[in-house]
């Protein structure tokens, strides 16, 4: 795409990526509310309820837009008000304003019950009812399920059976879910199965929350709209893509959840391979929805593993030790944490992607816990030049030039390439040019929570997984798992603060490479 296109996507208002910042082209959530399932959760309080209220400081919420949260607790309206109010004032992004909160209270409602209560669903019902009546949401109401994905299926046969799923006409209802969305492709089909058969394909929001991070948004601008990257960005130019997420924490009080699923479920199934398919990927036609899903679809049914998964993947657990000068506990030794635990805490894998685009370049997939520092980068990694002027240099000591895109912390990207060092002599060097977004823009990120809730509000899915992606991504991961589960053995031990096990390095060195140190 190029940059004139771009531009004039924006001017006319009909790129739905732009940011909703700029209030000029901006579109404001119309007549609507949020049911909000989980509200006791960190998920919740830490960032769905300051992302709306967040939203609604922003001017990006309609006046009358309703929060209902539905849970076990006996509040009353004004009771899980207050929660939501210290929830905010601990961890909302944006300066707390009584006024917006005074507007934003107005509409807070609470329902007291458990998923298998009838007359709690019943309640829910007459609450929305009276919204529509009270506050004006029209009949416009999306369902967040920010709870154990055990519970998606009751909770949509309850919405089902008491007709809160089904829209009369010119209203809309919409549900949104939290991955994990299956543990394995059979679980994952029979999940969408369920969830289809209440709600439509185009009322069901899947949120990844790192496709609402302004870094992950950046990567299509950064190659389509600059002539400098795209037209290197192939296999004719590409030796490697690396792609990490690193963690320095453990399982933060996860264990329940962590234990059993595993970081390859836990991240590379969903957030790494979503980043891989936007960094192959072909342009897009546009920005609409379909558009980038099929493209992203594409590359994902385009990925082949390699013929002996042995050699290509590596698993590890942290043990106890030392990080930062602190002594931590290893995995097994963990609250929640049963003992002999095979569950792993570190996964690599490669795998390929058979397009002309892509034929024969690796790609390096690695997430873990426990590590040397948390980092999320993607690194494309250049062929070397060819060393035909310094003779004098040896081949290793031509760097291999990389743009490197951190989407966390200090969201931006990097160049690396050679330059001379001063003095008489023809030495080469290499050296970084650095792009952050906190330096270059006066504008702070909105999280990517209110992105995503903006865009559910708004019916705009373009950062949203539909099924199709979700399976393909399964049949990457499955055989890796199914693999895995065949050694009935422990996962190799690493230590604390290093960059994960010994066999993780032993495969990148069997393709001749290494990995990079963020």
């Amino acid at each position: 795409m190029s940059a004139t296109r771009v531009e004039t996507n924006v001017r006319t208002g009909s790129n739905p990526l732009r940011d909703p910042r700029d209030r000029r082209l901006s579109r404001v959530a119309g007549p609507s509310s949020l049911v909000l399932f989980g509200v006791t959760g960190d998920l919740a309080r830490k960032k769905l309820m300051p992302a709306m209220y967040d939203l609604a400081n922003r001017g990006l919420l309609p006046p009358s837009f309703a929060l209902v949260g539905f849970g076990r607790r006996d509040w009353s309206h004004s009771e899980f008000a207050a929660e939501v109010k210290h929830t905010v004032k601990a961890y909302a992004r944006t300066p707390f304003d009584e006024t917006v909160w005074n507007q934003f209270a107005e509409g807070i409602r609470f329902v007291q019950g458990e998923f298998d209560d009838d007359e709690a669903f019943k309640r829910l019902g007459t609450t929305i009812g009276e919204l529509d009546e009270q506050r004006g949401t029209q009949g416009n109401h999306a369902f967040y399920l920010s709870i154990p994905p055990k519970a998606f299926e009751q909770v949509c046969r309850q919405l089902s059976k008491h007709g809160l799923a089904q829209a009369k006409k010119n209203q809309w209802r919409r549900v949104v879910i939290e991955k994990p969305f299956g543990h394995n492709l059979e679980s994952a089909r029979r999940l969408n199965d369920i969830v289809e058969s209440v709600f439509p394909p185009n009322a069901v929001f899947r949120i990844d929350h790192y496709l609402g991070k302004e870094t992950v948004q950046n990567i299509l601008a950064l190659r389509f709209a600059n002539q400098l990257f795209e037209p290197l960005w192939n296999a004719n130019y590409v030796d490697h893509v690396q792609i990490t997420m690193a963690e320095d924490i453990g399982t933060g009080g996860r264990a329940g959840y962590y234990d059993g699923v595993g970081a390859a479920r836990d991240v590379i199934q969903n957030h790494l391979l979503q980043l891989l398919a936007l960094t192959a990927m072909e342009e897009p036609i546009s920005f609409n929805a379909d558009d980038l899903r099929a493209e992203k679809e594409k590359v994902l049914a385009a990925v082949k593993l390699p013929a002996d998964l042995s050699t290509h993947s590596a698993r590890g657990q942290f043990a106890g030790g030392w990080q930062g000068g602190e002594k931590v506990v290893g995995y097994l030794e963990e609250d929640g944490i049963p003992a002999g635990s095979t569950t792993e805490t570190y996964a690599a894998v490669r795998v390929d992607i058979h397009t002309r685009r892509w034929a024969g370049v690796p790609f390096y997939l690695r997430a873990g816990k426990r590590l040397g520092r948390r980092v999320t980068e993607i690194a494309v990694v250049f062929k070397r030049a060819p060393n035909l002027l310094f003779g004098d240099h040896g081949e290793d000591d031509f760097c291999q030039n990389a743009v490197v895109i951190r989407v966390q912390p200090d969201e931006g990207a990097t160049i690396r390439f050679g330059s001379k060092v001063p003095g008489t002599q023809m030495e080469v060097r290499d050296v970084t040019m650095d792009f952050g977004y906190g330096h270059s823009f006066t504008e702070s990120s909105p999280e990517a929570y209110e992105r995503l809730i903006l865009d559910v509000l708004l019916g705009e899915p373009p950062l949203f997984p539909r099924h199709q992606e979700v399976e393909h991504s399964w049949n990457i991961l499955d055989p890796f798992e199914k693999y895995w589960a065949s050694l009935g053995e422990q996962p190799e031990a690493y230590a604390p603060g290093s960059w994960g096990p010994a066999s993780a390095d032993a495969m990148l060195a069997r393709d001749g490479r290494t990995w990079r140190r963020p």
